[in-house]
């Protein structure tokens, strides 16, 4: 059982209505006035996601349905319980781990870990077993039976059998792991996966995204993975193009180019040289490399989060330049933060050591808004919906066996909730800005951060971030009436604080955020 559900259990024998606080916290701190002008409009917010490596594959497929339904109904229900608070965090995109076949090698394999070894569908001599990644099955079907829209099929490393050293990674990192000889034989492959996923499942991939973090060298013995030059990236990608064409293949586009830090889209010396400024390479129509006019490429860059977010100056300014660099080449094109866990190793937060708490969360939610605000994300995923491990990286957690144990959520889980419970697909960012003037970059250290958003249904969304370790006070102008009406959900230190609804209040009285919390307010449309 996870923990949100024992306190509730505990309150209900000791005392009714306990998640409700009597009153919002006092503060002796001046109120901050907020300006909401939904005038000015920035980017269109298609989903939030994540993925289903690695502990989906035995936790689907072999835990108690029951325990596979909790973990579900975390990741995906936009249900509420009798108080009102949400059930889950409503995700509205999942990625599916199309793995190389690593799992059936065993200890031959060389991935030390038998969690992330991956099966693959295909067979060296050409056929194909589609009962196969039967966990992450499971979990496609109930994430599309509680309203998930969107489906990404990625790829960490080709399958075994066409890779040069017969492994899924690298031997030196020097070179994709691909052989030249089998791209088209890659391509086909993805074809088929794609197509044979639709049939036996009925949910097709929106996006498929063939390569990770291509920067990386991807040697021996952690993970699936290839490395790949720009030019082998742009070549294998024109052969998976051509081959959907061929198979007619016209519900499925292909996202590129996930690449491993913010900086690698658009500084030309960032790392290897022939694996980086990968925005100008695929998408400025004077590179020998261009692949803009493919017929199945997204308009969009597929990034990752990953050692951009310290120090605080750094996060700020490396979207900033990112999203410069993305409207010099194309304006159309949109800003995919499309995985993120946290892996860094600074004063605020360590990668390793599972912690379910406030700490990692409010790191987080300060990445979130950097992305949105500056970087002008149109979606953001995380990594790893399910973890098994010790480490920053999953939403909900479990032990670490493959048949059963014990669910456990976090406060990772309901922050990343205090977005993507409620901004629906298609939300618009807006405009809110400080009536002090003060800009929004000098909140990112140690203030509160705040972002607001427009759903299709005319309701309005605002993301307050207080990292300060006293309650804050703020109000809010510019709504559709003097008046307004909204509805407040928090998650903080407190232990009941897990997207917790706090009441209905009103835009003509300060709101107090709690210290160190996430809150979201709800305005319902007018």
């Amino acid at each position: 059982m996870k923990r949100r559900f024992l306190s509730l259990l505990l309150c209900g024998a000791i005392a009714t209505g306990c998640r409700q606080p009597p009153s919002l916290p006092e503060s002796d701190q001046g109120e901050v006035a907020y300006t909401l002008d939904p005038t000015v409009r920035y980017q269109t917010v298609h989903n939030f996601g994540a993925s289903d490596a690695w502990t989906i594959q035995y936790v689907g497929a072999n835990w108690p349905e029951e325990q596979r339904n909790e973990i579900a109904d975390l990741l995906f229900s936009k249900e509420t319980d009798e108080e009102g608070n949400p059930v889950g965090i409503g995700l509205t995109a999942w990625r599916f781990n199309i793995g190389a076949g690593s799992q059936a090698q065993g200890d031959g394999s060389g991935i030390t870990s038998e969690w992330r070894r991956a099966e693959s569908f295909g067979n060296p001599d050409g056929t194909y077993d589609w009962s196969r990644h039967a966990g992450q099955r499971w979990m496609l079907q109930a994430a599309k039976d509680r309203g998930v829209e969107t489906f990404i099929g990625f790829v960490n490393s080709p399958p075994v059998w066409m890779t040069r050293n017969g492994k899924a990674w690298s031997e030196d990192g020097k070179e994709s792991n691909l052989q030249p000889e089998h791209y088209a034989d890659f391509a086909d492959y993805l074809v088929k996966i794609v197509r044979g996923v639709e049939r036996e499942t009925g949910i097709p991939f929106d996006f498929l995204s063939p390569f990770n973090e291509p920067q990386w060298e991807w040697m021996c013995c952690k993970q699936e993975g290839t490395p790949y030059d720009n030019d082998e990236l742009a070549a294998v990608t024109r052969e998976i193009d051509a081959a959907f064409t061929k198979a007619g293949i016209t519900e499925t586009e292909l996202e590129i180019a996930e690449t491993a830090q913010v900086e690698y889209l658009y500084k030309p010396d960032k790392g290897p040289k022939q694996r980086s400024d990968q925005l100008r390479a695929f998408f400025d129509p004077t590179s020998e490399l261009y692949l803009g006019n493919l017929e199945h490429l997204a308009l969009e860059v597929a990034v990752h989060d990953y050692f951009s977010t310290w120090p605080v100056e750094n996060l700020v300014r490396t979207r900033q330049e990112a999203w410069t660099a993305l409207q010099a080449i194309n304006p159309e094109l949109e800003y995919m933060a499309s995985e993120y866990c946290l892996l860094e190793d600074n004063e605020e937060v360590k990668g390793p050591g599972r912690d379910l708490g406030m700490d990692p969360a409010l790191y987080l939610a300060r990445v979130m808004q950097a992305d949105f605000l500056f970087a002008n994300a149109s979606s953001w995923q995380w990594w790893l919906g399910v973890s098994n491990g010790d480490y920053k990286d999953g939403l909900v957690y479990t032990d670490d066996d493959k048949f059963a144990g014990e669910v456990y959520d976090s406060k990772l889980l309901w922050t990343v909730g205090n977005f993507s419970y409620f901004l629906r697909p298609g939300a618009i960012r807006l405009s809110i800005e400080r009536a002090d003037g003060t800009p929004a970059e000098e909140a990112f250290p140690t203030g509160v951060i705040a972002s607001a958003y427009e759903n299709a249904d005319g309701s309005r969304v605002i993301v307050f971030v207080n990292q300060q370790p006293t309650p804050q006070p703020v109000t809010l102008t510019g709504n559709r009436d003097t008046a307004s009406t909204f509805r407040a959900y928090v998650t903080s230190d407190a232990e009941a604080d897990d997207l917790r609804y706090a009441g209905t209040f009103t835009t003509v009285d300060a709101y107090t955020l709690p210290a160190r919390s996430v809150v979201t307010w709800l305005l319902p449309a007018s």
